[in-house]
């Protein structure tokens, strides 16, 4: 699944497209995907103008001139694709269209339809149910060292899990959770309650070092991602331990290994991770 830098990149792509331009014809093609498409979405965005395309999480906001917010998550395979005009025919799985004023034309395609859209409006939007609940955005000045010990500091769980959840720190996923801990040398199963102030100030800043790195090369591309412009991410190469079981760790040379926890693959180096 798409996690923050693979938004972050796709938010990026779509500012110069849509916003400032008037949506001269938006389109659903089916009903549903996760969830129901909202009762006529097509005509309820075409004639607004985007005002700003934004990012909670791993969810894209766009803000329009009626006041309307639509949200749109990318799910598993879900990837928004440009083109300057109108293409020749659609894909089996382009299920939303999007044509701007700006001449360019948007298709939300997903294969799997496990991405979702919804609408929402300019005050009500962070109180909806799929964004209340989530935790501080781990790129801005105000996430530090300081919120993390405070969100960590009575969960037993070990702190890859912890991380994992989008009530402590929003849009972190197993790629760079992995990551992040491996820059700051501490041990995936490591309990959260035991880290240090100083752990989590080193923690924190690893988080935003690797998200930084991540959207400056485009994201990771595992098998669906690319950008609305249709090039690769490129942080899959600089991966130090992600999907590097038995491979030399890029710091010590020792070989990664790999353990499971609440379902998910970790990657680690035990060597430069210890508990």
């Amino acid at each position: 699944m798409p996690e923050l830098p693979e938004v972050e990149t796709v938010r990026r792509g779509l500012i110069q497209p849509l916003e400032g331009h008037v949506l001269t014809h938006v389109e659903a093609r089916r009903d549903t995907l996760r969830f129901p498409i909202p009762k006529d979405f097509g005509k309820r965005l075409t004639g607004r103008k985007v005002l700003a395309v934004r990012r909670r999480a791993k969810y894209l906001l766009v803000d329009l001139d009626d006041g309307q917010v639509m949200i749109l998550h990318l799910g598993m395979s879900g990837r928004v694709v440009m083109s300057y005009g109108r293409p020749n025919a659609y894909e089996k799985h382009d299920h939303l269209i999007f044509e701007s004023a700006s001449g360019w034309n948007l298709r939300f395609n997903d294969a799997r339809r496990f991405g979702l859209v919804d609408l929402t409006t300019s005050k009500d939007w962070p109180n909806h149910p799929l964004i209340k609940d989530i935790g501080p955005e781990p790129l801005e000045d105000s996430f530090d060292g300081g919120v993390l010990a405070e969100a960590i500091k009575n969960r037993r769980s070990p702190i890859k899990a912890v991380i994992l959840d989008q009530t402590v720190v929003a849009g972190i996923g197993n790629i760079y959770a992995s990551e992040a801990l491996h820059k700051a040398k501490i041990a995936p199963d490591r309990p959260a309650n035991l880290l240090s102030r100083a752990d989590c100030d080193l923690l924190a800043i690893c988080i935003k070092q690797v998200l930084a790195r991540a959207i400056e090369v485009g994201g990771s591309t595992l098998r669906d991602h690319v950008q609305p412009n249709g090039e690769l991410g490129y942080f899959q190469h600089e991966w130090t331990v992600y999907g590097r079981t038995g491979e030399p760790c890029r710091t010590c040379t020792s070989p990664i290994k790999q353990m499971v926890q609440t379902g998910r693959t970790t990657f680690f180096c035990r060597s430069c991770q210890p508990t």
